[in-house]
C-alpha cells in the first residue's frame, strides 16, 4: 500500500505548486465532485483497501483540493505492476492537464475499515510525499462509519513537531520526553470544507422536498448495529493487546540494558584494578575502553503511540455509539 501511494512522487517535484510553507494550513476545501470520486471508489472495492492522488490548489492557509483519481489495483495475478501504475499516473496527469483541470498534487486519499488508520505506513508515506511536496494531506474515509450516519471523511497531516524528530530518527523515550511530544502530538486533524458549484447547489435545491417524515423514515431511529458494537470492542482489546505487548518490549530493553551496563562496570573494574598492578610493577597500563561493550538500541516509541491512539479512536467509537443508542431509546420512549 506505501508502494501505491508514493506512486505519484516521481513526477510531483516538477508539477507541484510551490508551497508558501512558513503558512501553516487551516482548512481544507474539498469540491462535491472529489468527495463522490473518493465514496464511489472505496465502496466499489469494499472491504479492500484502496488509495489514489489528490490534486488542487495551494492557496495561502487554505488547501483546495479539486479532483482526484484512483490508484490502479493491484490483481492476484500481478497485473498492475508499479512500473504500470506510474505510467497510468503519468498519463492521467497529462490528460488532465490537457483539459484544464487542476493537476497539482497535493496528497493522497485512502479507505479505512472501522477508523483503523493510525498505522506505522501512513507516517513513512507522510514522509515521502514530504521530500517533495511539504505541504500534503491524507484524506481518509470510512465506509462503515459513514453507514451509521457519520460524515466519513477525515483530512490527516502530521504536525510539525514530530516530522521532525521522526525524520532524524530521535522518536526514543528520552528525546520525546525532552520535547514533550504525546502520542497526541501526532496527527492534527483539520478543518474540512465541502463546496459546490452554482448549478449543483442548484440540482440540489430543486430536488429538496418538503415532506413529512412517515413510516419509511422511521428506520432512522433503529439502533446501532451490534456487530458493528462488537467489531470496535474487538479491535480496542486487540490494541490493548498489542499495546501491553510494547510494554513488554520496552521493560526487557531495561532489563537488557542494565544487565549489560553492570557487566561493563565489572569489566572496567577488573581492568583497572590490573592497570594499578602494572603501574605498581613499572608496565604501562592498558586500554580502559571495552572493544565489546556498544549500548543497546532503545526501541521506538513510535508504534505504542499510534497503539494508544488507535485504542483511544475506538474507545471513542464505542462511547459515541453507546449515546447515539441512548438517544434513540429517548425519543422511543416518548413515542409510545
Amino acid at each position: 500500500r506505501n508502494q501505491e501511494a508514493t506512486m505519484a512522487l516521481n513526477f510531483a517535484a516538477s508539477i507541484g505548486k510551490k508551497a508558501n510553507e512558513d503558512l501553516p494550513i487551516t482548512n481544507v476545501q474539498v469540491e462535491g465532485l472529489v468527495v463522490a470520486q473518493i465514496v464511489k471508489h472505496c465502496k466499489e472495492l469494499e472491504p479492500n483497501f484502496v488509495t489514489g492522488q489528490l490534486l488542487g490548489l495551494d492557496i495561502g492557509s487554505t488547501l483546495e483540493i479539486t479532483y482526484a483519481f484512483p490508484f490502479p489495483t493491484k490483481l492476484e495475478d500481478g497485473e498492475a505492476e508499479e512500473d504500470d501504475g506510474s505510467s497510468f499516473q503519468l498519463e492521467m496527469m497529462r490528460c488532465l492537464r490537457e483539459v484544464n483541470v487542476d493537476n497539482n498534487t497535493v496528497g493522497w486519499y485512502q479507505s479505512t475499515f472501522v477508523g483503523s488508520y493510525q498505522t506505522l505506513e501512513i507516517v513513512e508515506t507522510f514522509m515521502s510525499y514530504q521530500e517533495s511536496i511539504k505541504r500534503c494531506v491524507c484524506v481518509v474515509y470510512d465506509p462503515q462509519g459513514a453507514a451509521q450516519g457519520a460524515f466519513g471523511l477525515k483530512v490527516l497531516k502530521l504536525k510539525e513537531k514530530f516530522l521532525q524528530l521522526f525524520k532524524e530518527g530521535k522518536c526514543n523515550a528520552t528525546t520525546l520526553n525532552q520535547e514533550g511530544v504525546t502520542s497526541k502530538d501526532i496527527f492534527v486533524e483539520l478543518p474540512i470544507t465541502v463546496n459546490n458549484s452554482s448549478l449543483v447547489s442548484a440540482m440540489f435545491q430543486v430536488l429538496e422536498t418538503d415532506q413529512r417524515a412517515d413510516r419509511r423514515q422511521t428506520d432512522r431511529l433503529a439502533f446501532v448495529e451490534p456487530d458493528l458494537l462488537e467489531r470496535n470492542l474487538e479491535f480496542m482489546m486487540d490494541s490493548v493487546d498489542e499495546y501491553h505487548g510494547k510494554i513488554y518490549q520496552v521493560s526487557q530493553y531495561h532489563r537488557m540494558s542494565a544487565r549489560h551496563e553492570l557487566q561493563h562496570q565489572q569489566w572496567l573494574q577488573k581492568r583497572r584494578q590490573e592497570n594499578a598492578a602494572r603501574r605498581a610493577a613499572g608496565d604501562d597500563p592498558l586500554t580502559e575502553e571495552d572493544p565489546n561493550y556498544a549500548p543497546l538500541t532503545e526501541p521506538s516509541r513510535m508504534e505504542s503511540f499510534l497503539i494508544a491512539n488507535q485504542t483511544t479512536n475506538f474507545s471513542e467509537k464505542v462511547a459515541v455509539a453507546g449515546g447515539q443508542t441512548l438517544q434513540k431509546l429517548g425519543v422511543m420512549e416518548s413515542l409510545y
